[in-house]
């Protein structure tokens, strides 16, 4: 009889300490393209969450409990985001950071509404806030707001007279290329052709065929470097002689790789890229992933990621919380926060304000120079 006490207060004991464990702990998820053709993407999202919930845990955590990653891989795909979605609400995650596409970011986004749990991105097709979900907000900035600044570029500056306008069939890509079509007719730009290509199919020689018949002064692609460079590199084989402006999406150092030689003279239309960060954030930041992870981060995506960890960690400290109503509520009234990525202010609807963009021209070395 004694013997089975024993054993009886061993168990309870066992369960005791095991909740307290639990207690002590707090987990973020990470919803991010760990494989797939947006990797370096996913993976550094994921490397920036870890290196600054290792600094926030070794100054004692948050609010006392020591912070565990669970990351997702959702391969930028809708029906694996999806999944990713269910898997991190069940992993008992009050905040998830991601995921990179727009796409995989929407799938996702129900699922953590209804189990109250909070999500930032860096997507930006303008669908992400339509339905207002108070548990979602932006951690980089609306496709609307590079339309704007893609066609003045275009249409006042360069004074294009015949545009194309490119894009996939996902969300962020075709949004884009939509907003900025409709951005360049607002101030009277000439769109001579708007088209889509299937992501992924590696040949668009007939789509560029027929784009060079119409002899247009620019191609301007909004969708990811993965077909960007390919894009680029097939438009000087077939001799066509426009220039190539590429959206945010195509700043990624596979660009280079993908187009070879043909990406001198690119332009890319994107936030400005990590090195030329200027604030005392980005300085810090940016020199404690290059010492640990031996590599600069490939864009400035994973960046943004990070000061969406950063707010939300703000304002677990500032609400003395993990209520997240009364943090999303929080991160909604926050004046300039000191963000890796500049001032770092979010509207009610979760869209971030503020937003800043660079020009940037390729070289025939695979750097970049700012044109504007």
């Amino acid at each position: 009889m004694k013997i089975k006490n024993i054993a009886s207060a061993l168990a309870l004991s066992s369960v005791m300490l095991s909740s307290v464990a639990v207690a002590d702990t707090v987990k973020i998820g990470v919803q991010a393209p760990i494989t797939g053709k947006y990797a370096n993407e996913g993976q550094s999202i994921d490397n920036f969450v870890r290196l600054i919930v290792d600094e926030k845990n070794a100054q004692g955590g948050l609010l006392g409990k020591q912070i565990e990653v669970v990351t997702c891989d959702d391969e930028a795909k809708a029906q694996k985001a999806a999944v990713c979605a269910k898997k991190l609400v069940n992993a008992g995650v009050f905040a998830v950071i991601g995921s990179y596409t727009s796409g995989a970011t929407e799938a996702a986004q129900s699922t953590y509404f209804r189990n109250k749990v909070l999500q930032t991105s860096d997507g930006t097709s303008d669908s992400l806030i339509k339905r207002k979900y108070w548990t979602f907000f932006r951690n980089s900035f609306p496709n609307a707001a590079q339309s704007d600044f893609t066609a003045e570029y275009m249409v006042n500056v360069k004074k294009y007279k015949k545009i194309v306008v490119l894009s996939d069939y996902s969300s962020y890509s075709a949004g884009l290329g939509d907003a900025t079509e409709a951005s360049v007719k607002a101030i009277n730009g000439n769109i001579l052709f708007r088209g889509k290509i299937k992501s992924g199919v590696q040949n668009f020689t007939s789509t560029l065929t027929k784009i060079k018949a119409m002899k247009p002064d620019v191609i301007y692609y909004s969708g990811y470097y993965t077909d960007g460079g390919l894009l680029r590199a097939q438009q000087i084989q077939l001799q066509i002689d426009a220039d190539f402006v590429g959206g945010d999406s195509n700043d990624n150092p596979d660009f280079y790789k993908l187009a070879g030689k043909s990406a001198a003279g690119t332009v890319l239309i994107n936030f400005p890229t990590p090195e030329i960060l200027p604030y005392p954030e980005a300085k810090k930041y940016l020199s404690a992933y290059k010492k640990r992870f031996n590599m600069s981060p490939p864009s400035i995506w994973p960046v943004t990621n990070a000061d969406g960890l950063r707010a939300i960690i703000e304002g677990v400290e500032k609400t003395k919380s993990f209520d997240t109503k009364k943090i999303a509520s929080y991160i909604r009234t926050m004046k300039d926060f000191p963000g890796i990525t500049g001032p770092f202010n979010v509207r009610e609807d979760g869209e971030r304000v503020g937003a800043k963009f660079v020009v940037y021209k390729m070289k025939n070395d695979g750097t970049k120079e700012v044109v504007k």
